[in-house]
């Protein structure tokens, strides 16, 4: 049996992902901790996994609440320089309570998240070998693939490759805060500089939620690099939901994830698009109560059993959040996204990139636009086509068990 730990971010996207791998390894017999700020403790602990709590004193309990809805409130940029100060806050968490907490809880070796280049660094000061998860895009860089937080189509041409390397040193510059913290106490641990973000990452193992069909062509990935598709298991929890109302319609599933979800006017626009269709439309992430009167083929829920309703989906409207995203791919569902922030734009394009759907800016959203697209995406047959494919390649790429495997062997 072998004891790992996992750090990562602090918010859904990263969790549930983790959790599955969590599960999945405790059901071969090994034992797994979370290191995670107080107010993550009930959720996991609920789960039946090991949690020690690191950040008390910067991170106090209703802190995680409180950030997430001043998050909701931001789009673009500035979501993006708000992310950067948490991160760099949770850096300096994390490099400072870690290895304490790591040693007194005798971890064999580390799952860290790739958005968290911390995790590698406490792991190489304690003498730890760790595995890198890729829950977002692939931070992995090469000449031809453009940064993860911009919204540029793929081009391997000399006007491509100089315009990538632009925005990887803008985005170098952006997150110098985060870069800064983590050299100083590499400096005070006596481990040799990073030159670049790639010595984030882990030499033995790098595991991505993403299939191999669903990024860019790549050429410089390292063999320790591995596309195994979304990390699911399968749900314990029932959630209500009024099953009954669904019809023969076709369904039109719409999120907008769990932290750009306060902005309520793209859900207006939803509903209005949606209005004089023969289509039944859910919005999840925010209750019929906030949004008032709706067309009588809109239903909204505060919460939604969001696997099950794509099952039966024939689109999804979202902002591009990879779980939602892969989710929807994995059904052969086409998407439509409007992205708000992050690498939501970069996930768009690889959705346009492998023809399983379309992207609508969402400062142009506006009903008329929108239910013209909503009508093309279930009108042509070549999106639901494409995204069926990628749901063959998710299916052969072996998702959590496979991740599993690799970990395992890496481990021996």
């Amino acid at each position: 049996m072998t004891h790992f730990g996992i750090i990562g971010p602090p918010v859904p996207g990263h969790v549930n992902p983790l959790l599955a791998l969590a599960h999945e390894l405790r059901a071969c017999g090994h034992r797994v901790t979370f290191f995670q700020i107080p107010d993550l403790e009930s959720e996991i602990r609920a789960e039946g996994v090991d949690f020690v709590p690191i950040g008390a004193s910067d991170h106090p309990l209703g802190s995680l609440r409180e950030s997430l809805g001043e998050l909701g409130r931001r789009s673009g940029l500035a979501a993006l320089r708000f992310t950067v100060r948490a991160v760099q806050k949770t850096t300096e968490m994390i490099c400072r309570d870690a290895p304490q907490a790591v040693t007194g809880a005798q971890i064999d070796m580390l799952l860290v998240d790739q958005t968290e280049p911390a995790g590698g660094s406490v792991a190489q000061y304690l003498g730890l070998p760790f595995v890198t998860i890729c829950n977002a895009l692939a931070l992995n860089r090469e000449p031809s693939i453009p940064p993860p937080f911009t919204p540029w189509d793929y081009r391997d041409d000399a006007w491509g490759r100089m315009r990538n390397r632009l925005g990887n040193a803008i985005s170098d510059r952006i997150l110098a805060p985060v870069r800064h913290t983590l050299a100083d106490y590499r400096a005070r641990w006596k481990l040799p500089a990073h030159e670049d973000i790639e010595d984030t990452f882990s030499s033995i193992a790098q595991i991505s939620q993403q299939p191999r069909e669903f990024d860019f062509p790549r050429r410089c990935l390292p063999d320790s690099f591995h596309y195994v598709g979304p990390l699911r298991r399968k749900s314990l929890r029932e959630v209500a939901f009024p099953w009954e109302k669904l019809d023969s319609r076709p369904l039109i599933y719409a999120s907008l994830g769990t932290l750009q979800n306060k902005n309520l006017k793209p859900f207006h626009c939803f509903a209005e698009a949606c209005r004089g269709l023969e289509v039944q439309l859910v919005i999840a992430g925010v209750g019929h109560e906030s949004l008032g009167a709706l067309p009588k083929n809109v239903m909204a829920v505060a919460y939604a059993p969001q696997l099950q309703l794509i099952k039966r989906a024939s689109l999804t409207l979202t902002h591009g959040g990879l779980n939602t995203v892969l989710d929807s791919l994995a059904c052969g569902v086409p998407l439509l996204i409007m992205p708000i922030t992050y690498e939501q734009p970069a996930i768009a394009q690889r959705v346009r990139w492998v023809g399983a759907g379309e992207m609508m800016p969402i400062s142009q959203l506006n009903p008329a636009h929108l239910c013209a697209l909503i009508g093309k995406l279930l009108g042509e047959r070549a999106y639901a086509d494409a995204a069926r494919r990628i749901a063959d390649a998710i299916r052969a790429a072996g998702g959590v068990k496979r991740a599993r495997h690799i970990i395992e062997t890496v481990g021996r």
